[in-house]
């Protein structure tokens, strides 16, 4: 029994040494066993978050200067209007074109509720704070409120204004606001992501 255990320990010595050097980096060749495969990793490319704050700020810039050149009340709500247009997948001159269209920028906002600068609701719904406001309206026309998503929901940007005011009740509404957006700026194409974006 005992020069039993001794050739086992010196087999040891000598088999689990070859078996190492036959397989590369420690690892047993395919034996005909089920060897679960690791996953390969991949490396994604970051987004640059700069660039993304970069193109949000010049939109938000945008808005502001229009604001701020025609003495509009609205000067300053630009990023928060940018961040509500992307959240929403809307247009990100859509809010500030039917507030210039709605109440001038503000300047002639809902005169029996607050902080209603979009004429939402026909006027008769306020809010807390102008930025409220942005976002209830953002909101509604991104389709992302149960209530009046069958109105706005998978609407182009021309959809969603014919919605917002009928043709039947402004005729050339979907058109005025869009000229306005036009001179707030153009669209940024490579952030369309959906059909909101389009204005047809």
């Amino acid at each position: 029994m005992k020069k039993t255990k001794t050739i086992r320990f010196v087999e040891s010595f000598i088999i689990l040494p070859i078996m190492t050097m036959m397989t590369p980096f420690g690892t047993f060749p395919n034996t005909g066993l089920n060897v679960v495969n690791q996953p390969q990793v991949s490396f994604i490319a970051p987004v640059d978050d700069q660039q993304i704050d970069q193109t949000l700020k010049s939109k938000a810039d945008a808005i502001d200067a229009y604001f701020s050149e025609r003495g509009m009340p609205l000067k300053g709500t630009g990023m928060k209007m940018v961040e509500e247009a992307e959240k929403n997948d809307l247009d990100w001159r859509l809010l500030p074109a039917i507030a210039v269209r709605e109440s001038t920028g503000g300047k002639f906002a809902c005169k029996r509720v607050k902080n209603n600068p979009f004429g939402w609701g026909s006027c008769k719904i306020g809010f807390k704070s102008i930025d409220g406001a942005i976002e209830t309206v953002a909101r509604n026309l991104g389709g992302n409120n149960p209530k009046t998503a069958k109105h706005y929901d998978d609407k182009t940007t021309k959809g969603i204004l014919h919605a917002y005011n009928p043709p039947s009740i402004i005729p050339k509404y979907a058109e005025q606001v869009i000229s306005i957006m036009d001179n707030i700026g153009e669209v940024d194409t490579d952030l369309a992501v959906t059909p909101k974006n389009s204005t047809t």
